[in-house]
């Protein structure tokens, strides 16, 4: 979702980005994250997150999917590597068995300690 960029998603972007020759991420859709995330979210309209993330030098195409999950996109693109963060496992990452069925593999990526979208949202609403 990406919806308030941290250094939590820096960290996870750039160990993605050191797995592969190439970083496409994908990014629910508005729609998709409010279904997800409740009528509060996204804090950031799908294309600022889409440029947010594409300026940055490890990440080489954003693709924003409309479906609540990534696995459409994952089975369209066929990636090698697929890559989340720490607070999946390998069985709780959707697109994981379609990547290792054809001899791609996963990465799960440590969570970075005191960085989260929700932990920032809360902190902004407590000093408004």
């Amino acid at each position: 979702m990406f919806d308030l960029l941290h250094p939590g998603h820096i960290d996870i972007l750039t160990a993605a980005r050191e797995s592969a020759d190439a970083l496409v991420v994908g990014i629910n859709s508005d729609d998709s994250v409010r279904r997800l995330k409740g009528p509060t979210r996204p804090m950031r309209t799908d294309a600022e997150r889409a440029y947010i993330l594409g300026a940055l030098e490890c990440v080489d195409l954003v693709v924003i999917f409309p479906d609540d999950t990534p696995l459409n996109l994952v089975s369209h693109l066929r990636p090698d590597v697929i890559v989340k963060g720490g607070d999946y496992s390998e069985d709780t990452i959707v697109g994981a068995a379609e990547v290792k069925s054809w001899g791609g593999r996963v990465l799960v990526v440590p969570l970075t300690p005191g960085h989260s979208t929700t932990a920032i949202i809360r902190k902004l609403s407590e000093n408004s």
